[in-house]
């Protein structure tokens, strides 16, 4: 991309006339040669859109950034990911709340994404590392630039097992117009976005719309009617959000999985539900096949006794990651 001819750049979706002209325009080759200089001093990898190891939640919106700076690592389990948004001047209730909504998803296996600033973002990122998972931070402005600076251990701590991405070149500054641009990516890199509080004009808002044009879930947390840190997310509800009390909530809501995802530690994921199986309940499902599947089969496999694989095929129709096709036949769904 960075050394891409016009003729290229046309092949690329979503890269219109006008913004193939800037590109043009904007840049010379001692501009790009600056630019991959300060990356390689500064140990930041760049990830252009068409690589193998881009997001692929990412690439599938409208609007992907076509370039991103990356320090950390990113993996193909971060596609299973829930973003953690709200205000940056979190109540007590609210850092609380996202606290143990990020440790619990994360303990559930998701990569958590948020914005690395102020308030519910910080509070979930933290939550996550101390969890011992995965999080990714999306910057406004450049690694060089961080935005607010005394987040910088936070940041470096989220790199350890995780990463910090930003759309923008390392020298750039975060500017006002950066921020809903940065919230895009945010959404896009996330299956849901989970407000946990917001004022009635709180950037965390911008966030959950955007994801509804991804196609993305909202969720929203419920706090005090007369908390004015709440109204966002109140209103949220009343438009459809999907009210959250636990991580059960969110597990509940997002359904089957478009591409299944491979995990370290449970295998293959279809549905998000599957990440709050027991082990016995998780061995019963990997013997059922995505074709009709006869119970005598399970019970040999699985080497379970029959009383006990005929409840835990109840469990798992009862949590829609099965279907009955017939008296003695069960189906992945």
């Amino acid at each position: 991309m960075l050394n891409a001819t016009a003729t290229e750049l046309k092949q690329i979706s979503g890269l219109g006339p006008k913004l193939i002209s800037a590109i043009l325009k904007s840049r010379d080759s001692t501009t790009i040669n600056s630019i991959i200089k300060t990356c390689q001093t500064n140990k930041i990898d760049v990830i252009e859109r068409y690589e193998d190891d881009y997001p692929r939640l990412l690439s599938e919106i409208y609007d992907p950034p076509a370039i991103l700076y990356t320090r950390g690592k990113l993996l193909p389990t971060d596609n299973l990911s829930i973003a953690i948004v709200g205000s940056r001047h979190a109540t007590r209730y609210g850092i609380k709340v996202a606290s143990q909504l990020a440790r619990g998803l994360s303990m559930a296996g998701f990569t958590i994404i948020s914005g690395l600033a102020r308030g519910v973002d910080a509070a979930a990122h933290q939550a996550a590392i101390e969890a011992g998972g995965r999080t990714i931070a999306v910057l406004g402005g450049g690694h060089l630039k961080l935005y607010p600076a005394e987040h910088a251990s936070l940041a470096n701590a989220i790199i350890h097992d995780g990463a910090v991405i930003s759309e923008s070149p390392p020298d750039i500054p975060p500017r006002s117009g950066s921020f809903p641009k940065r919230n895009r990516i945010v959404s896009g890199l996330s299956l849901g976005v989970v407000v946990v509080e917001a004022a009635q004009r709180s950037g965390a808002l911008i966030s959950a719309r955007l994801a509804m044009e991804q196609g993305r879930e909202v969720f929203a947390v419920p706090g005090p009617i007369d908390s004015r840190m709440s109204k966002g997310c109140h209103k949220l509800i009343q438009d459809g959000a999907k009210l959250v009390n636990s991580i059960d909530d969110v597990l509940d809501e997002l359904g089957p999985l478009a591409t299944p995802i491979r995990t370290q530690q449970r295998g293959e994921i279809r549905n998000p539900a599957e990440l709050r199986l027991t082990d016995q309940e998780r061995n019963i499902l990997n013997a059922i096949e995505t074709i009709p599947t006869l119970i005598d089969s399970i019970i040999e496999q699985t080497n379970f006794p029959a009383a006990r694989v005929m409840s835990t095929i109840s469990i798992l129709e009862m949590r829609s990651l099965i279907q009955r096709v017939s008296g003695n036949s069960v189906v992945r769904r």
